[in-house]
């Protein structure tokens, strides 16, 4: 069980629950067999199996989220790139301003001798 699995599967969880989705449902709203639907997204949220990359872009796409968030390793990471995908396209216009500035704020100049380090 890798770390990216377990992630991915507590992400998944976490989704799902938020949506107040049950496994099967989510499983088949997704394009999984019915019969399977349920064993399947189960596995995924204990960890057991990975889904393939098809897969998880059915899962975001019925959970409304972006692929990257089911893989971000940290927990503001993931939440920022939720948020973002449920944004509408003003308010990402307005997120991207203000990142922009407070990047050009935090860009240190060095200096023009480097050979000194």
């Amino acid at each position: 069980m890798s770390r990216g699995n377990v992630v991915f599967g507590l992400r998944l969880k976490t989704l799902r629950l938020e949506q107040n989705l049950s496994q099967k449902q989510l499983g088949i709203e997704a394009g999984i067999d019915k019969f399977v639907a349920s064993t399947r997204i189960n596995r995924y949220e204990q960890s057991v199996h990975a889904p393939d990359y098809a897969i998880v872009q059915m899962l975001a796409k019925v959970l409304n989220a972006p692929v990257t968030y089911f893989f971000a390793e940290e927990d503001d990471i993931a939440g920022l790139l939720i948020s973002y995908h449920r944004m509408n396209n003003k308010e990402k216009k307005e997120v991207l301003k203000y990142v922009t500035v407070l990047n050009s704020q935090s860009i240190v100049s060095l200096p023009n001798d480097l050979d000194q380090y």
